[in-house]
C-alpha cells in the first residue's frame, strides 16, 4: 500500500492512528435497512452509502490517514483503490456516491426500490470485507512480529 501520490497531491494527510471502529458504519446499515423498509429509497440509498463512506474512513484513521479538501468522500474512494481494496466494489460505490448526489441535490424520489436494496446488500458486503481486509493487516502484522522477535 503506498499513499504517496495522494500525500503528494495534498488529497490526503497522515494523522495519528486510531483504533478501528465500525460502529458508525453499522449504525448506518441499520438506518438504510429501516429507511428501506419505510419506502424511502432515496434516503436509504443514501445511508447504505454513507456506511461505506464511514467504513472507509474508518479503514483511513486506523492507517494513520484522514482525507482533507474538498472532495472528501471521493477521496476516501482513491485511498481505497490505493489501499489494493476490492476494485469491484470501490467502483460500484464510487458511481453510488454520483447516485446519491442526484438524489439528494437534485432529483428527489430518484431511486428506485430494486436499487435501494442492492446498494444495501452491497454496502453490507463493503463493510463486512473491510473488517476483514482490517483483520488480514493486523494478522499481516503479528506475524511479522513474531518472525523478528525469534
Amino acid at each position: 500500500m503506498s499513499f504517496e501520490k495522494l500525500l503528494e497531491t495534498n488529497r490526503i494527510a497522515k494523522v495519528e492512528k486510531k483504533e478501528f471502529d465500525l460502529s458508525l458504519a453499522e449504525r448506518d446499515l441499520s438506518s438504510s435497512r429501516n429507511s428501506f423498509n419505510s419506502k424511502d429509497f432515496d434516503w436509504a440509498l443514501s445511508i447504505a452509502y454513507n456506511a461505506t463512506l464511514q467504513a472507509g474512513r474508518a479503514l483511513m484513521f486506523y492507517l494513520g490517514y484522514r482525507p482533507i479538501g474538498k472532495e472528501q468522500h471521493k477521496i476516501v474512494f482513491e485511498f481505497l483503490a490505493e489501499a489494493e481494496f476490492d476494485i469491484n466494489m470501490v467502483d460500484y460505490f464510487d458511481s453510488i456516491r454520483k447516485t446519491r448526489h442526484i438524489a439528494v441535490y437534485d432529483a428527489a424520489q430518484s431511486v428506485s426500490e430494486s436499487m435501494a436494496q442492492e446498494a444495501i446488500e452491497q454496502a453490507s458486503t463493503f463493510v463486512h470485507k473491510i473488517r476483514t481486509f482490517v483483520h488480514k493487516i493486523r494478522t499481516e502484522a503479528d506475524i511479522k512480529k513474531r518472525i523478528n522477535f525469534r
